[in-house]
């Protein structure tokens, strides 16, 4: 077991900055130095020392979980990958250093022919990443659905409560009774239950059936009394959301050549965070990096600006991509700099915590101790 030295670094621990440090890496856990010598050194004068990055939303295909670990994001949670690919996806994460660590919804609950049944229909790219989908069909079928999805390993559940209209579409969606029961099907089985929501209407579907998080931000109210209303009754429900500012981008770029999504999507959502963060809801940073749009890992890194535009200062967007969804997701071992946690770590030049954008001028990742090599 080898023992690395990070010495004289700026340290963002996950939720405080401490000013200098030096943190030694022993094995695959954060220790504090003890005097011996270590077998590595590193000069972190002049960088700052941040947990790995933590994608809270997430859909992985073969080469995600590569590309995440090269931009400092050593853990996604992933939202919606069929039983092939997730396992397939599982045994990479748990069997090699130079990939991220993943978590994963597994098999997502829609209803027949609902989202994203449209985006897998001609998607022979995707190999088995594709498909099949397996449908809820009513309430009778929650608790059938979610014990499947236990049996694969699932680590929270994904429901869709979406009907397209947001993206110029329109697909069947699943009743607000089916969605309730799906819910209570979680929590008997002990997952969070999570809804896949992006305008007011589905986000109050979601919150009366008692869901735990959401995984995006609403993205159709601009700013005004309607929208710090949503934000207020998230706040008081106590449920956490998902911001993924940069796949609203993503689909508002889109929209201005293809006319399919709503065009002020984008500027809507930073209204949305913005009305969040005010509200005191739990923000964790997403991307619902796909093999679409947006990338993994590189994503991360706009969404923390992003976030940052949307009213949060540099330590909240940060914490929001560390130690928040740590906390949030049970990640027990991760999300902060301190004794006794993994060594997942990312090491920039400059300062992100004064200004965010430094987080992508990287100079060291690990995982699990394990320097990732360029």
């Amino acid at each position: 077991m080898t023992r690395t030295l990070i010495r004289d670094v700026r340290v963002f621990d996950g939720e405080r900055t401490v000013p200098r440090a030096d943190i030694l890496i022993d094995g695959a856990r954060i220790t504090a130095p003890d005097g011996r010598p270590a077998d590595t050194v590193v000069d972190g004068s002049g960088r700052t020392l941040l947990p790995g990055l933590i994608d809270a939303h997430t859909h992985v295909v073969d080469g995600s979980l590569a590309a995440a670990l090269a931009h400092g994001v050593t853990t996604e949670l992933d939202m919606f990958c069929v039983p092939g690919n997730l396992a397939r996806q599982r045994r990479l994460a748990a069997s090699r250093d130079d990939v991220a660590d993943l978590r994963s919804a597994g098999m997502l609950a829609t209803a027949p022919g609902g989202h994203p049944t449209q985006l897998l229909v001609d998607a022979g790219a995707l190999g088995d990443a594709a498909g099949p989908i397996d449908a809820v069909t009513g309430p009778a079928d929650a608790k059938r659905f979610t014990a499947d999805r236990v049996a694969e390993g699932a680590d929270y559940l994904k429901i869709v409560v979406d009907d397209g209209i947001l993206h110029g579409g329109h697909f069947p969606t699943l009743a607000p009774a089916t969605v309730a029961a799906l819910v209570e099907a979680a929590h008997a089985q002990g997952l969070r239950a999570i809804a896949h929501a992006v305008t007011a209407r589905e986000i109050a579907i979601a919150l009366d059936a008692g869901v735990d998080g959401l995984a995006h931000v609403p993205a159709d109210l601009p700013a005004g009394p309607e929208l710090s209303a949503l934000a207020a009754r998230v706040a008081a429900a106590r449920v956490f959301v998902v911001t993924t500012l940069v796949y609203f981008e993503a689909i508002t770029a889109q929209a201005a050549a293809a006319d399919h999504a709503k065009p002020s999507a984008a500027t809507d959502a930073g209204h949305a965070a913005r009305a969040l963060h005010e509200a005191g809801v739990v923000l964790l940073a997403g991307t619902d990096a796909n093999p679409y749009v947006p990338e993994h890992g590189i994503a991360m890194h706009r969404e923390l600006l992003l976030l940052t535009g949307a009213g949060m200062s540099p330590d909240a967007a940060l914490a929001a991509a560390t130690s928040i969804p740590a906390r949030v997701f049970g990640l027990t071992d991760r999300g902060r700099i301190a004794p006794g946690f993994r060594a997942d770590l990312l090491l920039v030049d400059g300062d992100p915590t004064s200004d965010i954008s430094t987080t992508k001028a990287i100079a060291g990742v690990w995982r699990g101790g394990v320097r990732l090599q360029p």
